[in-house]
């Protein structure tokens, strides 16, 4: 494997993310590593949030200046990347070989849990691809739950990025969601102006409380707005899925 020849955040993040570049090689040594500077980048996460996540304040908590931290990530955005990969940690074992959607299912709920042990991960800026060792790790468990169908290997990998994206963007949005609590005055701000010759099935569905469900903050009626989300996209994929095993 070479090293990317763009000289941008990207490559570098991937670089460093695979090994390819060996930082801190330059200038006296200063009893750092690579390894230390995420993991500290993370500790502060957890404390303070991803807005936090700084250099200096990544240095400071080292109890090293922020020059000599440029020696091992030579950028914010780097070391974002960087964190990002490292903090969604490894996927855990999981039964390879059975039915696809008892595996993706799981796969789906097993990325839930990993964000939860560090929530601000949805927090940060999605400007990179996952491109990390951690991140492959996950892509290629999920892929290896349609191992046996007889989907195209492409599409596979559009049917693991749709789970993914689904089950991320839906906790992102609930993360935002949950900590404004002008949330709870949608519904009754809607009541003052909708009008129900303009809005008909707007207004039914404000009557029905449908938006008092859709703003719930609490975590257990978020995990269930998830799986049932979870459970239309699956459903959606077995008519899929099974049209191209018919053809096989």
């Amino acid at each position: 494997m070479e090293t990317p020849d763009a000289d941008g955040p990207l490559a570098k993040a991937f670089a460093l993310m695979w090994g390819l570049d060996e930082p801190g090689t330059r200038g006296p040594k200063r009893g750092l590593s690579l390894d230390q500077v995420i993991d500290a980048a993370i500790e502060v996460a957890d404390a303070e949030g991803a807005a936090a996540l700084s250099m200096s304040r990544v240095a400071k908590h080292l109890g090293f200046t922020t020059m000599s931290l440029y020696r091992y990530v030579d950028s914010k955005d780097t070391l974002l990347a960087l964190v990002s990969d490292r903090a969604i940690g490894l996927p855990p074992e999981l039964p390879v070989g059975g039915e696809w959607r008892a595996g993706i299912e799981a796969w789906a709920w097993a990325v839930s849990q990993s964000i939860r042990r560090h929530p601000w991960f949805l927090d940060l800026p999605l400007s990179t691809p996952p491109m990390g060792p951690y991140n492959m790790a996950w892509l290629d468990r999920g892929l290896a739950m349609f191992a046996d169908t007889a989907v195209p290997e492409s599409i596979k990998l559009q049917l693991v990025m749709n789970v993914s994206l689904y089950m991320i963007g839906r906790m992102r949005v609930g993360r935002e969601m949950a900590v404004d609590d002008d949330n709870d005055e949608f519904p009754a701000l809607l009541s003052r102006v909708l009008d129900p010759q303009r809005f008909p099935a707007l207004t039914q569905a404000l009557n029905a409380q449908a938006f008092d469900e859709a703003f719930e903050d609490d975590i257990e009626e978020w995990d269930a707005d998830l799986r049932f989300g979870l459970d239309r996209l699956l459903d959606g994929y077995e008519t899929f899925i099974r049209s191209f095993d018919q053809r096989s």
